[in-house]
Formats: C-alpha cells, sequence, structure tokens
C-alpha cells in the first residue's frame, strides 16, 4: 500500500529566500510585496508540482528560543530584518490560512524543531514526509521516510546525499559541532571546518568518542584546540540538534490537504494586486461566457452589418498571423456592440477540414464604410496595430473613440500591465482565454490561420467583448483620476498620428551601412590587438569569465569583485579600472562599438520591409512612467548623438530622391520647464536674456563673472543643472565629476542658494507624492511613485529622485506631443506633402520635399514654440540635411 505523502514547509526559511530572490516590488499604494509574492509562488509550486496528500508550514515563533539562553550569543551575528520585510510577513500568513493549510509554530523553539518534531510522528505514523527547505541543520531528521527539498534548486536530499556531505544523518550534528554554523553563530571549535569536521566523525563515530580520544590525535595544534573547547563543542552540539519531541496538538495523520478559500486569495491578490495569481486562481472562468457566433454565409454578414451600421459604436479586434501589423495578414475580425454578445468573421483559416468562409474581398468591401465613418465610434485595444491591419487590408480607420490600453495607462499609471488579459483580471475579476491556450508556445507554436474555426470564435469574439467592457469600465476612472482631457485631445488623436508615421517608415542606406560596419570591424580588431598586447595574451574580449580572468588572475589588476560566476567585469568595475590602466578602457570601447555593430549597423539592413524598401519601427506609447515614447524593433531612440560612431550610424538614415530631412530639437528643455514649474526668477530670467545656461549657473555658483567661468566650471555647472533634474546626491556628483564628496556638496549648496525655488519645487514633488503616490505634469498626467514610503531606504532614495524626475520629464514628454499633432494639424490644413517619420526625445525628424522646406522650418518652429505656454521663452533648434545626421 502506497504510504500518504506529508510536505512539511519551512516557512521562514523560505519567508527570506522568496524576500531576497525578488527585490523591488510593491503595489500601486507602495506596500512592499516581494516576499509575498515569492512565498506565494513557492507555496503554489509545491502544490502543483508535487500534489502532496497533506501540508502544513512552520514558522520560528517570535520570542527568544531555549538556544538563546543557553547561550546569549545564539544567532547574534544575525542583520535584523529589513524593514519592508517586516509587514509582509503576517500578509505571508494571512495567505497560508487562505489555502486552508496549518501555520504552525511554538513559543520557545524554532521551526526546525517543529517539523522534526512533526517528521519523526508522521514517519511512526506509516507516511512519507518532505520537508520543503534550504536549511541543511534538517539533514539530521532524514531518513528512509524523510527527505528534504530544496525547490530553490531542485535538490532532493535523502540518507544517500546526505552521508556524501556529513557521513550520514546521524553524524550531521557531530560534524556541526566541531566545524559550528557562522550563520547562526554557532561557534565549533576554531580552526576546523566542516571538510576535517567529516574526516574526525568519520574516523571517531562522534564528538564524545573523539574527545575521549585526543590523545589519537597527531597534529599539536588542533589537539589542542580540542582540548581547550572541548566544552565549546558539546555546546555547539546542544545548539544544532534539533528537538523531535515537543508536545504538539497536530496529528500529522490528519492535515489532509484542503480545497482553498478562495474568496480569501481573491481579496489577497487583489489587495497584493497580484493579477496573473487571480487570473491562475479564477481557473474557470468566473462570469458567463458570452454568446458568441461565428460569421460563414452572406445572411450572416448581413445581419452583422447592419447591427454595426445602427449602433452608435462599436468594438473590433482583428486576428493576423504574426506580431508585425505590416507584415502580418489578417485572418480574421471580431466585433461587439453590447456586453456579453460577439461576433467573429474568419478571413483567412487554412487548415485540413476548415469550413468554407466568406470571400475575403467581398467581406472587406462590406465592411470598408462601416470603419470609414467617422460618426460609429470604434472601440478597439492597442488600436494603432488594429489600423495598420486594416490599413494593409486596403480599409481605413475613422472615428476611434476609445482605446482601454492607454484609458488604463493614465487612469492607473502603478499597474504593471495594461495588457488585456491583466485588465481582464483585475478590473473585470474575468481570465480570458489565453493566446497560447489556442495556438500553443514554443516550437509548438502554430498560426492562427491553423486554428480551428470555432476556437477561434471563442477566443476572438471573447476579446472584442472583454475589450468592450473594459471601455466601459475604464471610461469613468479617466474621469475620476482627471485624465479625460489628456486622453480625448492628446493620447487618443497621437495614437493615430502614430499610426501613421509606423506606416510611413524611415528609409536607410543599406549600402552605407554595410561600409561602416566593416570599418567597424576593422577598429574591432584593432582594439583587440591593443587589449591583447596590454594584457600580453590573446581571449575572447566578448566573454566576460575569460575578460575577467586576464584582468584580476593574469594581470593582477586591483578593485576586483567576485560573483557567483566570476569576476565582475560590468561597466561600473571597468570604469573604475579605467582611471588606473588603459586596458579597461579599451575594453569598454570594444563593448561599446561592437553593440553599435550589433544592433544597428548589422542590424537595421534586415529590418527593411520588402515591399516598401524602409524601416518601421513601433513607438510604444504606454511603456514610461513619465509618458515619454519609446520606440522597438528597432529601437531608434538609443543611438547615441554625441560619439563619433553614433552620428555615422545616423548619416545612413536619408529621405527618398528630391526629398531633405529636417531635424527640430527643443534646446534644454527640461531645464526650461524646471524653471518654469519651480517658479524661479533668477534662472527664468537667464533663459530670457539668452544667456549661455550653464555658464551663467557656473558664474552663481561659484560667485565670478561670467567672463571669469572656466570650461572646468562650465562643465561642473551643467552636470548640477542636469543633475537637479534627476535629484543628484553629493555622491553621485562627486563620482561624475571626479572630486571629494564634500566639494560636490559645496556646489549643491551654492546653486540652491541661489536658486531657493528649486529645492522648494523638490520638496513640493517629494510631499505630493507621499501623500498621493503619484506626481503630475503640466498637463495633469499622473506619475505613479508607488514606493515613496518603502521602508528600504534605497528603494525610497529612488523613488523620492523619480519623484522630482518625473513632473519635468513627464511635462516635456507632454509638450512633445502637443508638438506633433500641432503640426500635424497644420501638415494637414496647408496640404503639405511633408511628413514626420521620427520621434527622440525631445526631437522631431521629418521628410520634406525641397520646395517645402523653408515653409516647413519656419511652421515646425513655430508650432513647436507655441505648443504650450510657459513664463519663458521656448526655443528650437532647426536643421535640415540629406541625411538625419547633417539634419541634427
Amino acid at each position: 500500500m502506497e504510504r500518504p505523502r506529508l510536505f512539511l514547509i519551512d516557512g521562514s526559511s523560505y519567508i527570506y529566500r522568496a524576500y531576497y530572490a525578488i527585490r523591488h516590488l510593491s503595489n500601486s499604494r507602495g506596500m512592499a510585496t516581494n516576499a509575498i509574492y515569492g512565498f506565494t509562488q513557492m507555496l503554489l509550486k509545491v502544490l502543483r508540482q508535487y500534489r502532496p496528500d497533506a501540508v502544513a508550514v512552520v514558522f520560528d515563533s517570535k520570542g527568544p528560543t531555549f538556544r538563546k539562553e543557553i547561550y546569549p550569543d545564539y544567532k547574534a551575528n544575525r542583520a535584523a530584518m529589513p524593514e519592508d520585510l517586516v509587514p509582509q510577513i503576517p500578509v505571508i500568513k494571512q495567505v497560508v490560512r487562505a489555502f486552508n493549510l496549518p501555520a504552525l509554530e511554538r513559543e520557545g523553539y524554532e521551526a526546525d524543531d517543529i517539523i522534526a518534531t512533526l517528521a519523526r510522528r508522521a514517519e511512526a505514523s506509516g507516511m512519507d514526509v518532505t520537508v520543503v527547505t534550504g536549511d541543511k541543520d534538517l539533514m539530521q531528521i532524514v531518513s528512509e521516510h524523510v527527505r528534504l527539498l530544496d525547490t530553490m534548486k531542485d535538490q532532493v536530499y535523502g540518507p544517500k546525499e546526505v552521508a556524501e556531505r556529513f557521513g550520514g544523518p546521524d553524524r550531521v550534528i557531530e560534524v556541526q559541532a566541531l566545524a559550528g554554523d557562522s550563520s547562526d553563530n554557532v561557534p565549533g571549535v576554531p580552526g576546523i571546518g566542516e571538510k576535517t569536521a567529516k574526516q574526525l566523525i568519520d574516523e571517531y563515530g562522534s564528538l564524545e568518542n573523539l574527545l575521549a580520544n585526543l590523545d589519537r590525535i597527531r597534529q599539536p595544534k588542533r589537539r589542542a584546540n580540542l582540548e581547550q573547547y572541548a566544552e565549546l563543542a558539546r555546546l555547539s552540539r546542544r545548539l544544532v540538534a534539533l528537538v523531535d519531541d515537543l508536545e504538539l496538538d497536530v496529528d500529522p495523520a490528519e492535515l489532509r490537504l484542503p480545497e482553498p478559500d478562495r474568496e480569501a486569495l481573491e481579496q489577497l491578490f487583489l489587495e497584493c494586486e497580484f493579477h496573473q495569481l487571480r487570473q491562475e486562481l479564477a481557473g474557470e472562468r468566473q462570469q458567463e461566457r458570452g454568446e458568441y457566433r461565428a460569421v460563414l454565409d452572406k445572411a450572416a454578414l448581413d445581419e452583422l452589418v447592419e447591427r454595426l451600421r445602427q449602433a452608435e459604436r462599436f468594438c473590433f479586434d482583428t486576428e493576423t498571423t504574426g506580431l508585425d501589423p505590416l507584415r502580418a495578414e489578417l485572418v480574421g475580425l471580431s466585433f461587439a456592440v453590447e456586453p456579453g454578445r460577439a461576433w467573429y468573421l474568419p478571413l483567412g483559416h487554412a487548415y485540413l477540414g476548415a469550413p468554407k468562409q466568406l470571400d475575403r474581398r467581398l467581406v472587406l468591401d462590406r465592411l470598408a464604410p462601416l470603419f470609414a465613418d467617422p460618426a460609429i465610434g470604434k472601440i478597439a485595444q492597442n488600436a494603432k496595430f488594429d489600423e495598420l491591419v486594416l490599413r494593409r487590408a486596403g480599409l481605413r480607420l475613422e472615428g476611434l473613440v476609445f482605446d482601454p490600453m492607454i484609458a488604463s495607462y493614465l487612469a492607473r499609471p502603478a499597474s504593471r500591465s495594461h495588457g488585456m488579459d491583466a485588465m481582464a483580471a483585475e478590473l473585470l475579476g474575468y481570465r480570458p482565454i489565453s493566446f497560447e491556450e489556442v495556438c500553443g508556445k514554443g516550437k509548438s507554436r502554430i498560426s492562427f490561420a491553423e486554428v480551428e474555426v470555432e476556437r477561434a470564435t471563442d477566443y476572438a469574439a471573447e476579446d472584442a467583448d472583454i475589450t468592450l467592457r473594459l471601455a466601459d469600465r475604464l471610461e469613468p476612472m479617466l474621469k475620476e483620476t482627471s485624465q479625460e482631457k489628456l486622453f480625448y485631445e492628446v493620447e487618443l488623436p497621437l495614437e493615430r498620428l502614430l499610426a501613421e508615421m509606423e506606416w510611413t517608415g524611415v528609409r536607410i542606406d543599406a549600402d552605407f551601412l554595410a561600409g561602416l560596419s566593416e570599418e567597424f570591424s576593422a577598429r574591432l580588431r584593432q582594439l583587440e590587438d591593443e587589449i591583447f598586447t596590454l594584457a600580453g595574451t590573446r581571449f575572447n574580449v566578448a566573454s566576460p569569465k575569460q575578460l575577467g580572468e586576464v584582468l584580476f588572475e593574469r594581470m593582477k589588476l586591483p578593485r576586483g569583485k567576485k560573483t557567483k560566476t566570476g569576476w565582475s567585469t560590468d561597466v561600473e568595475v571597468l570604469t573604475r579600472l579605467a582611471e588606473e590602466h588603459p586596458v579597461a578602457r579599451l575594453v569598454l570601447d570594444h563593448r561599446s562599438l561592437s553593440k553599435l555593430k550589433g544592433t544597428y549597423t548589422d542590424a537595421l539592413p534586415k529590418l527593411v520591409h520588402p515591399e516598401t524598401g524602409r524601416i518601421h519601427t513601433s513607438f510604444n506609447q504606454t511603456v514610461t512612467a513619465t509618458g515619454r515614447l519609446s520606440s522597438s524593433d528597432p529601437n531608434l531612440q538609443n543611438i547615441p548623438i554625441r560619439t563619433e560612431e553614433g552620428r555615422r550610424i545616423r548619416e545612413s538614415f536619408v529621405p527618398d530622391e528630391g526629398w531633405l530631412l529636417l531635424s527640430a530639437d527643443y534646446s534644454q528643455i527640461e531645464l526650461r520647464l524646471l524653471a518654469h514649474m519651480a517658479d524661479e526668477t533668477t534662472l527664468k530670467e537667464h533663459f530670457r536674456s539668452g544667456e549661455d545656461i550653464h555658464r551663467r549657473t557656473a558664474a552663481e555658483v561659484f560667485g565670478v563673472f561670467p567672463e571669469m567661468v572656466t570650461d572646468e566650471m562650465r562643465r561642473s555647472a551643467k552636470a548640477i543643472n542636469f543633475g537637479v533634474i534627476y535629484g543628484i546626491s553629493a555622491f553621485g556628483l562627486a563620482k561624475q565629476l571626479g572630486i571629494s564628496r564634500g566639494e560636490a556638496q559645496t556646489y549643491i549648496d551654492g546653486y540652491f542658494a541661489r536658486y531657493p525655488k528649486i529645492r522648494a519645487f523638490m520638496e513640493r514633488c517629494i510631499a505630493e507624492a507621499k501623500e498621493q503616490k503619484y506626481v503630475t505634469t503640466l498637463l495633469g498626467r499622473r506619475c505613479a511613485v508607488p514606493d515613496i514610503d518603502s521602508r528600504n531606504a534605497n528603494v525610497r532614495g529612488y523613488a523620492e529622485r523619480n519623484a522630482i524626475n518625473y513632473p519635468v520629464q513627464g511635462s516635456a514628454a507632454d509638450l512633445i506631443k502637443l508638438a506633433m499633432l500641432r503640426v500635424r494639424r497644420r501638415l494637414a490644413s496647408g496640404k503639405l506633402r511633408s511628413r514626420m517619420v521620427l520621434q527622440v526625445h525631445d526631437e522631431l525628424v521629418f521628410e520634406v520635399p525641397e520646395n517645402e522646406v523653408e515653409t516647413m522650418r519656419q511652421l515646425v518652429r513655430e508650432e513647436m514654440e507655441l505648443a504650450i505656454e510657459l513664463d519663458l521663452p521656448l526655443v528650437v533648434d532647426v536643421g535640415v540635411g540629406t541625411n538625419w545626421s547633417q539634419a541634427h
């Protein structure tokens, strides 16, 4: 007969392991949740993977234990519990209780003692016991029917494994009595480590037998130590020996695994904002599935078209063969007009036995007037993608009135995801069918065109239905959070503009890039030769392991830092080394150039669209905390502008024949916004006078006339000017300028003495963040700062710097978006052919016909400088050229 399986989970051990495994996780109210999340995931892994018959979770008690009484220094070297872990422990115990599992602890004893007692009782009653822990002390209770499981390492310890390390479970306490345990401050015998202790116990069998035969110990120093510290060894044995006969009101045979309290778990996961866990908990869908129909004949199509025509607004979604909207083929369309009812219109399902589908051209011709009618409102999740798919299929989209993804980004800025599945879990308590459930994942993933129409209908129609429900849920949230104006007047129109820019793309000179790639290769070989000469050996410069061995073992360079996998060779380490040895600077140059080559000169030509001959980056609207746009596939915002290599890469971006590129860039926009938002009169006056702001700041801070400011003074002032926006500390400024911390603090104090309102602004931002858990931009955008009250000083400091920076950087993001929309309106009203092709931070890039260059110079500067009213002038630098580098 198979023995029942009891799993005893060492809760205290796993709390710490979860805390350090997952850092800086918190909910939108700033409550740290990393340990709670990690512990919950570990618990779920045990329950799902091993399906035990019985489970108990065991914790250390709060007060001192009997070990502390017999040895006051026991665990005395343990650091205090991290401040942000303390409030998580009661919640972890709530999670355990919500799983309907016993959370056991006993005053005066440790979790290990309770586990040892339960394991012995369970084994005696005919159960197999698995102790889930990473604590080696528990190896002493291992037996034929008791084993340890370290889920973090996926390692099981039975009698064989314990014998390999200690000689057997019965010898664990004997070895530890001699070797001690530094983590628990168990003293042991000085000079004897675990390896030596095992050898001695292997020979003598036990501590007492060893102490009775000290005359046989040949090494004089070891014999003397054992004689001198014999009582300390006996004390250590008492400390490490687990108590396995406690009186407990728990019968292991009655610890059967119950059903969890799903409502309690749901509430806890909601409080902690564990949306993925909420979805998993839901399992079966928590709401009634809607009425979803496939449209496979003309009668059904007629009914759908009429229903959409009569609607004030409808929700739609596209299904495609891929994730690139400019390359993927349209497979089907889904529609919803009211919650709980939706249609799926398959157009391109191709598999053996697929039903006959309506003629693609017929369907698109019938739908085209509906999509093009601005009087019928359209709702779509990530509408930019769908608009590009429709456009590629020959349809024009007008009347977009809502996108839940963008609405969530504005109304719920602290949310970690604005994807439909995550929002459905959090806002609707609903778990939609996932894409992986339909198409699989990894090597077994199939195209949506291969999905059976019946299954595709459930998935696609549900997407339209849930998107509509989310729109209904999020619309009032925009009003509640005062984000309506920003949504309807900025972000939603911007989404349409970004779709136009992605559709247009930008042209590159592939031949130029190929030549540049060869140049970079030659330069990389030259750098390698120089590195090899200095190192005195050849090796793979791109291998961190080999590089670390060469720098710190062969060359014996200072300031090495060991990690679990070898020597650290990160940027910080190499930058410090570069101050003392040129090889580190060469390695940094090699890394930088290699990255540029791989990311741009080699990769960009492969991304040219075969139909358009241009590159089409994706502009991401809902990623950054401040509202700034980012770009991906490829990322065109990270091409360095201040390096020669970066400028050479920008040379490859060119206009069509007969056209030019025009670049318009805001000058020192964040400093100007800071001056306005802080109402710093002196700084505003400097900008109004058109002075060199860094030279003027240097004059103010160092107390000299502007004419007396040296290049070094100006460099320091520039570092302070920009550093203040990011909440720079004296330590950070000292590191950046290569000066002492005291000197850096003097600079910062001088800056705030001259510009006192900037300090007041910074303090105001932090206070606002503490009160609201967010800060706001000039347009009222909310930038979440959930960790502002974190008990972890590093996390809190980072949040405070963000509280200072976000209003300024976010206002700059708002400004560039307003400017983009203003320019677009002027282009349309003036019927100009010029087109916006790129947005990079504070810069806009246009492709301009030669005969529109002067018109565009004036138009773009005017619209950008008037985009928002400030107490000081905005300045835009405009350049024109035959490539991006020349224009900038």
